[in-house]
């Protein structure tokens, strides 16, 4: 039933979404790793925040593989003009018997207080918990780190946004194998103390969507922008701060099933980077394997899509609901592909984008906005 809605709903968009307008390439300020193969095999799921003296830190899980109990939360610092090397900040060691696997940090640098980094620890995704450490000193040395509430997992891929009341307000959401995919947010107002779970209103026909990333829009509206299974990047508003949301529908943009993330720039304008998607391309069958390595098993439903991970490209909109794709960051086809991007705008106005490059590297792309 969603996909027949989904292809009538491609049948009525307008023409921007279907055609990419090339960038200067001038756009692109600086291209470069800043992780390598070495000390691990695969790497995943990087973040990126800038520090109050004007640096960046930038971190991703990497280990055997994903799911492996050897994966650990791996940081590295830019300071005075060039990357330090990169340290473990985080594991997943219970005991001296057992360990679980470190998933999907998130560093966020809130106006007022410590550097915080949000990461997930578990076997899998449907029985994960979120953790916290932060740092006084922009990255170089963290607290111990402590367990999230129970049900509260914390910033689930991309980064919280900080409104007006100095609130951290998260995109969060859950993987049950009963119930499926479903976004929720969080919200702290004390740095992760407390919280406050937000859940949307479930849609006459749901999308199964993780993953949201929060724009803020002029007007005091918030938006969300999820991953889903089906192929669409789905959407949901909030006008009261986020304390009520609508429920998800078809934003008009296609991806495939793999992780997605915006920003409100500080001219107006919302950028999202994700793999863009041709709706009406069939979907390649149980490529889950593919994708995640034998330990992830295989899929039932085809139309999870979980292997096209290119190309990967930035969009512009000036409202959050028309857009228009600027620019191809990736778009040569490999083995493992280009996903889970990170984006921020430092203070200089430069966007800051790092993602997954064929699981063995990150890689980090500065954009200037005023050439998009």
């Amino acid at each position: 039933m969603i996909r027949n809605l989904l292809m009538l709903f491609v049948a009525s968009l307008p023409l921007s979404f279907a055609i990419a307008a090339p960038a200067p390439a001038s756009a692109i300020v600086v291209a470069e790793f800043i992780h390598e193969p070495g000390a691990y095999p695969q790497c995943h799921a990087s973040t990126i925040a800038e520090t109050p003296d004007g640096g960046l830190v930038a971190a991703w899980f990497g280990g055997t593989h994903e799911r492996h109990p050897d994966v650990c939360i791996w940081l590295r610092r830019f300071e005075h003009g060039r990357w330090l090397p990169e340290v473990r900040v985080a594991d997943g060691v219970q005991h001296d018997a057992k360990r679980y696997p470190c998933w999907n940090p998130v560093l966020f640098q809130p106006r007022r207080g410590p550097l915080l980094l949000f990461y997930k620890v578990g076997p899998t995704p449907s029985t994960w918990w979120g953790m916290l450490t932060t740092s006084p000193d922009g990255g170089k040395t963290w607290s111990e780190p402590r367990r999230l509430p129970e049900d509260i997992l914390g910033p689930i891929k991309n980064k919280p946004v900080e409104l007006a009341d100095g609130s951290l307000l998260c995109g969060s959401s859950t993987e049950d194998p009963q119930r499926g995919w479903r976004v929720h947010l969080e919200r702290t107002t004390d740095l992760g103390r407390t919280w406050e779970l937000i859940r949307l209103p479930e849609a006459t026909n749901p999308f199964d969507s993780i993953q949201p990333a929060i724009l803020t829009h002029a007007d005091g509206r918030l938006q969300l922008l999820c991953r889903s299974k089906e192929r669409a990047i789905t959407t949901s508003w909030s006008a009261d701060r986020g304390r009520t949301w609508t429920p998800l529908v078809p934003s008009g943009l296609f991806a495939p099933n793999s992780g997605i993330d915006a920003v409100t720039l500080a001219d107006g304008r919302q950028l999202l980077v994700y793999n863009h998607r041709d709706p009406m391309a069939p979907a390649p069958a149980n490529s889950k394997v593919n994708a995640l390595g034998p330990p992830a098993g295989s899929v039932r439903h085809a139309a999870e899509d979980w292997d096209v991970r290119w190309p990967l490209n930035v969009a512009l909109s000036d409202d959050g609901v028309n857009w228009k794709m600027v620019l191809t960051l990736e778009d040569q086809p490999r083995k493992d592909r280009y996903a889970y991007p990170a984006v921020i705008q430092t203070r200089d106005g430069r966007v800051h984008i790092t993602y997954t490059w064929g699981r063995v590297k990150i890689k980090h792309v500065v954009l200037d906005p005023r050439r998009l």
